[in-house]
């Protein structure tokens, strides 16, 4: 018996509407056509008007329309735009549902699918209140493709990929950016100025929300009890770390200078020590736990106690690492180009574009105890702490 297909709930239904909402705007495309056939002089002035800014975003008129801020995002004009969307939706949202659940992952949903749309189209409405021929149509799911790999970037971004059998292997950190360089060609060459627009915002969008709004279960906290953290302040999803190596420096010193300015006027909220450390380890426990397959995942009743396991596993991995911070020493943590702001007490504000670090005072002789007694074991042979004690005799 072949294996059953299984897709989280949430998943199947963005892709029914997905197939189910082009084929609608198919459908209203085709009525156009007939329209423009029977009469050319009055389609082309109200033909798109009747038809496409019930599902599409048209900036001149779909103000009218609110919801196609969500439909948009779910109508391809072409067959390929609709076949690379099912499947980004299709591997995209099995993973991060079960990852997230349902409810998170609609939460990521909605954000990602109508924020960038509406961010397009304020600026095209300004372009089309300028320019009297400027009406684009705004729709597809760029945006949801650079999200979906924003978050794959937060949670396993050293995960590789290899592709043509592995002539090509490239590391899931290095896609979103990617994603922007390719839209940026495209545009430059066929004119996919709006697909470009929607990608940026979703790319800007999804990490923001990831890393100062959306809540999620520690898997660092031992106790039995569920402890939720907001946001995500860990040294490998900063701003600067999507870039090149090269790039990190200049753009952590833009994105510092809005940050900043976002804490001044209270939009943002500074994360606290206490923050950074949880979400560093939390960065740590989801590296160590891996991407699990997505195409074969585990299957009813054989692994009963696996997720319980591996919460366990993470969870020792967490102490582990916390156990060899601790016995580092005094050794700081270094930011992005290290042009970070220190707050007083120490910790370095954790900005949009460096790695918020916390400077650890140094060791003294009590906490060098402590260190070795986490895991450092000292042997001083009889013979030397014996002529140790002759030696103190002697000098009192």
């Amino acid at each position: 018996m072949p294996p059953r297909l299984n897709v989280p709930p949430l998943t199947r239904g963005l892709i029914v509407a997905l197939v189910s909402l082009s084929f609608l705007n198919g459908l209203l495309r085709y009525r156009e056509y007939l329209a423009i056939s029977a009469e050319k002089a009055n389609v082309v002035k109200y033909g798109s008007i009747v038809s496409e800014p019930y599902l599409v975003i048209f900036p001149k008129y779909s103000y009218l329309y609110p919801w196609v801020l969500f439909t948009a995002t779910f109508i391809e004009q072409n067959i390929l735009g609709l076949v690379l969307s099912g499947v980004t939706i299709f591997f995209g949202g099995r993973y991060l549902e079960r990852a997230w659940s349902s409810a998170e992952f609609a939460k990521f949903m909605l954000v990602t699918a109508t924020i960038p749309n509406f961010l397009s189209f304020v600026i095209y409405f300004i372009l089309a209140a300028s320019i009297s021929d400027h009406n684009p149509i705004i729709n597809g799911t760029a945006a949801l493709q650079s999200a979906l790999l924003v978050s794959f970037k937060q949670l396993v971004p050293e995960h590789t990929v290899s592709l043509f059998r592995n002539l090509l292997r490239i590391r899931v950190k290095h896609f979103p950016v990617l994603h922007l360089l390719f839209h940026l060609v495209s545009a430059l060459l066929l004119g996919t100025h709006t697909s470009l627009i929607l990608a940026l915002f979703g790319f800007l969008t999804s990490w923001t929300y990831l890393r100062f709004y959306k809540t999620s279960p520690s898997l660092t906290d031992s106790s039995t009890a569920a402890t939720a953290i907001k946001g995500d302040a860990s040294d490998t999803f900063a701003f600067a770390y999507f870039f090149p190596e090269p790039l990190h420096t200049p753009v952590a010193k833009v994105a510092d200078a809005v940050y900043e300015g976002l804490v001044a006027v209270r939009i943002c909220t500074p994360f606290s020590t206490e923050d950074i450390e949880s979400h560093n380890e939390q960065a740590s426990a989801r590296a160590e736990g891996g991407l699990p397959s997505i195409m074969n995942p585990a299957r009813g009743g054989r692994n009963l106690g696996s997720s319980r396991a591996e919460a366990e596993r993470r969870r020792a991995l967490a102490l582990k690492a916390l156990d060899q911070r601790l016995q580092a020493g005094g050794v700081p943590a270094g930011g992005a180009g290290g042009m970070t702001p220190k707050t007083p007490g120490g910790a370095r504000t954790p900005g949009l574009g460096t790695t918020p670090s916390v400077q650890t005072p140094s060791l003294g002789t009590q906490g060098q105890a402590t260190a070795a007694g986490l895991g450092e074991t000292t042997y001083v042979p009889e013979e030397q702490s014996g002529s140790k004690g002759e030696e103190k005799q002697a000098q009192e």
